[in-house]
């Protein structure tokens, strides 16, 4: 077995443990945000411990479809972790063909998520 790129791995997509958790609970609020946005309370003290580094900043704002981000996350580590784990799970890929999703972290580690069909519809036209 090939431990170094497991640890490789770990070391590049620090917040992927703490998405898998939580990924059940993510879904359940992609499929309820059809009716209204959702928000769930996340845990700051389980990011600060898998922060690389002190000075993260954990907040972001997520817009994805077709499994790909529609907006720039190159700088949040926090949101590519959650686009790779959302891109493993069938019924996340299957919500996010039909819809654009926006997923936010706020500063008091408030996820929001919000599901975005009008703007997917403006740009089919």
């Amino acid at each position: 077995m090939n431990y170094s790129s497991s640890f490789d791995s770990m070391a590049t997509k620090p917040f992927t443990p703490l998405w898998i958790k939580y990924r059940p609970a993510i879904l359940q609020l992609m499929i309820a945000a059809a009716e209204a946005p959702q928000t769930y309370k996340l845990f700051s003290h389980e990011f600060k411990a898998l922060s690389p580094k002190d000075k993260v900043s954990f907040t972001f704002t997520l817009k994805a479809h077709q499994g790909k981000a529609q907006n720039d996350i190159k700088k949040s580590l926090v949101a590519q972790d959650l686009l790779n784990i959302l891109g493993g799970s069938k019924k996340a890929k299957e919500l996010m063909d039909l819809s654009v999703y926006e997923f936010s972290l706020d500063k008091h580690f408030v996820l929001h998520i919000s599901k975005l069909e009008k703007e997917l519809e403006k740009e089919k036209e």
